[in-house]
C-alpha cells in the first residue's frame, strides 16, 4: 500500500473522530485525534464560549503538522482544518495529503454538538465554525462526503473515494 496520510475534516459535530478511526482502522495507520493536541489555553477560551483565532490555531496546527510528519508510512488526522490556509499548512508537512470533509448543515451540526454532554467544546461556538468555513470542494485532493449519512456509509464513502482517486464526489 502507498503511504497514505488523511485529514478528516469538517466543523464540530460532523464525526471527525468517529470516521477518523474508522478510516484508520481500514486503511492499518495509526489516527492522531487533533483535539488531544489543542493547549490548555485553547481549550479554556473554547470552555468559555470564545471561538479560536487564526493565532490560538497557528501552534496547534504546527503541532499537528509535525505529527504527521512523525508518521511516513501514513497516518489519519482528525483536524477541523476549517481554512484553506490551515489546509496549506498541513500540505506543507506530507507530501499527497488527501482531505475528506465530512459536510452537514449549520443546523446538523447544532444538535450534534448539543447531544454530546461532557465535552470542551459548547454548541454556542458552532455557528463560529460555519464562518470560519472556507469550502475546501474546489481544492486539489479533497473528497465531500455527506456527514448525515449513517456512519458506515460515510465511512465507506470515504474509503471509496480515497482508493479510486475521486475527488470532491459528495
Amino acid at each position: 500500500m502507498t503511504a497514505r496520510h488523511v485529514v478528516v475534516m469538517g466543523v464540530s459535530g460532523c464525526g471527525k473522530s468517529a470516521a477518523g478511526q474508522a478510516i484508520a482502522r481500514a486503511l492499518g495507520l495509526p489516527m492522531i485525534e487533533g483535539d488531544a493536541f489543542h493547549p490548555p489555553g485553547n481549550i479554556a477560551k473554547m470552555q468559555g464560549g470564545l471561538p479560536l483565532s487564526d493565532a490560538d490555531r497557528a501552534g496547534w496546527l504546527d503541532t499537528l503538522a509535525a505529527e504527521l510528519a512523525r508518521h511516513p508510512g501514513g497516518a489519519v488526522l482528525a483536524c477541523s482544518a476549517l481554512k484553506a490556509a490551515y489546509r496549506e499548512r498541513l500540505r506543507r508537512a506530507v507530501p499527497d495529503l488527501r482531505f475528506v470533509h465530512l459536510a452537514l448543515t449549520p443546523e446538523q451540526a447544532l444538535a450534534r454538538v448539543a447531544a454530546r454532554p461532557g465535552h470542551f467544546y459548547p454548541p454556542s461556538l458552532v455557528g463560529s465554525q460555519f464562518q470560519a468555513l472556507q469550502d475546501p470542494a474546489g481544492e486539489p485532493g479533497v473528497t465531500v462526503v455527506d456527514a448525515t449519512l449513517p456512519p458506515a456509509q460515510v465511512v465507506d464513502r470515504a474509503l471509496a473515494g480515497l482508493a479510486a482517486g475521486r475527488f470532491n464526489n459528495p
